[in-house]
């Protein structure tokens, strides 16, 4: 049985990261998570990312491509990283990113297929 890939998108508030002693149980936790996707299969890759203010956007218009530093939207919350999975149905995929969004809490975790 082939699985579909979904993409588990996790948004943050902008801003600076939480103390230690907030972050250091959920990463904790995080990694462990992951250990078990990757135990059951499901686990394909997960990254962090830099802020937003280290982006870099590149428009083509006109013949030319344009290029602006930051975000390519301005808001109050960006993509602060994502996790790539394998899953049989979007159910199963929704129970991980339902997993995903407890260890992260309050934090939103955005379940996509993948277009292959």
């Amino acid at each position: 049985m082939t699985q579909q890939q979904y993409l588990l998108s996790i948004y943050q508030p902008d801003g600076d990261a939480p103390p230690p002693e907030v972050l250091d149980p959920i990463m904790r936790d995080l990694a462990a998570l992951n250990e078990e996707m990757r135990a059951s299969g499901a686990w394909v890759f997960a990254v962090g990312l830099h802020p937003p203010s280290t982006a870099t956007v590149l428009r083509a218009e006109d013949g030319d491509v344009l290029m602006t530093d930051g975000p390519f939207t301005e808001g109050k919350e960006h993509i602060g990283g994502f996790t790539v999975i394998r899953a049989a149905d979007l159910d199963e995929a929704l129970e991980w990113g339902r997993r995903l969004a407890t260890v992260l809490r309050p934090l939103s975790v955005e379940v996509r297929p993948v277009a292959v």
